[in-house]
């Protein structure tokens, strides 16, 4: 990240004020149950907007440009079966069919001092949040805060972790829960978990089921990971564009067989936005679907939940791989080490950038920034660059 990535007390400052089964076919029931049942400590949070202040989250805005690599929109073709190297049968890193899609964070190679600020920005998070009282802010600038702050702590929390093949299988201080469910984030003196925020939180209080599309969980199978923070500004927007991205991938919705197939995270949602499977999921799914799921949804077939892909979301599938490569970049080595499949998922990248290029699809590349250097978005559109071997 960088030594110029944040200086603690800079973080969210305040400005001046200006599986498999099919879905239930009626979740309203449970959705009663689920909201009566929401621990009365987390009522603390319910939206009251009395304050017009706002959140600065340039310093999270300046990490996601370090962090991220856009992998761009869906092509929604499957990817290709991985073949092991010669002379082993072993097959590393990334091997999913959707491995191609969803934007990454490149865990291998973030430095501790990269990853140290990420524990001092969430804890900042969690303190000013305590300090303003949080739902006393515009709703916009609550939720913005909620989905940040949740996606900083997925992110740390793998970051630390790493390697992991899985964030589900991260266990914190002893915990027996996976990353998910584990309240490791306190605000005003409550304990949250990452569901927590998104099922006790924001879902009850968010009538939009947009929202569900802010929340990264540091998987493949889940919603993309943008290279913006979300602000009071922005939210609407780009919870539209993460939801444009995630339906119309594979990972959101296909069809195979007499069933359209969509993804875990509906289920999830289900009881608070999707009360009448199957009609209210399919009448949301089309205000984001393009031609070729608007297509699906036009055949009628009936729900089902697909199989989750939760593979970590990064370069290298949460493995260490035995053989490397230390790049040349300007004559100079890299401080990092890509190994055979981390290139190998580069050059399907690049493979796909040509394909979205031909169907016009980009409007600007962004290039892999070198190991522990920050770059700006690039505007021209063209192939993403590689490293030099």
């Amino acid at each position: 990240m960088g030594k110029r990535l944040l200086a603690s007390a800079a973080i969210a400052s305040l400005l001046a004020p200006p599986a498999t089964p099919a879905l239930a076919q009626d979740a309203a029931p449970l959705a009663a149950a689920q909201a009566a049942s929401v621990d009365a400590e987390f009522a603390r949070f319910a939206p009251r907007p009395s304050k017009n202040l706002q959140l600065d989250f340039s310093v999270w805005q300046d990490a996601l440009r370090y962090m991220v690599l856009r992998m761009g929109p869906s092509t929604r073709l499957g990817a290709n079966t991985v073949l092991p190297l010669t002379g082993t049968r072993f097959v590393y890193g990334h091997d999913s069919r959707i491995r191609l899609e969803g934007n990454r964070i490149p865990f291998s190679m973030l430095s501790e001092e990269a990853i140290a600020p990420l524990t001092e920005y969430r804890e900042d998070l969690q303190r000013i949040a305590g300090e303003i009282d949080i739902a006393s802010l515009p709703k916009n600038q609550q939720l913005a805060f909620w989905i940040n702050l949740h996606n900083v702590a997925v992110i740390e929390k793998i970051a630390l972790n790493y390697p992991v093949t899985s964030p589900s299988l991260i266990r914190l201080d002893g915990s027996d829960k996976p990353l998910d469910e584990t309240k490791f984030i306190t605000i005003a003196g409550v304990a949250m978990s990452p569901k927590d925020i998104r099922t006790k939180i924001v879902f009850p209080h968010w009538d939009d089921p947009k929202v569900i599309y802010g929340f990264f969980r540091g998987e493949l199978g889940g919603p993309t990971i943008p290279r913006e923070a979300y602000t009071a500004a922005n939210v609407d927007a780009l919870l539209a564009e993460n939801g444009s991205e995630f339906v119309n991938s594979l990972r959101g919705v296909e069809s195979i067989g007499g069933k359209l197939l969509v993804s875990e995270i509906f289920e999830e949602a289900a009881p608070f936005f999707f009360p009448r499977m199957d009609d209210d999921l399919k009448a949301h799914l089309a205000t984001l679907a393009e031609e070729d799921v608007s297509a699906l949804l036009a055949e009628g077939k009936s729900i089902k939940v697909n199989t989750y892909v939760d593979t970590v979301a990064d370069l290298a599938g949460g493995e260490k791989e035995p053989l490397f490569y230390e790049l040349q970049s300007n004559g100079e080595y890299a401080s990092a080490k890509f190994t055979p499949s981390i290139l190998r998922l580069l050059g399907e990248r690049a493979q796909k950038y040509r394909v979205l290029q031909e169907q016009g699809r980009l409007g600007r590349v962004i290039l892999l920034p070198n190991p522990g250097e920050t770059i700006e978005p690039a505007e021209e559109a063209g192939e993403p660059a590689q490293p030099e071997q």
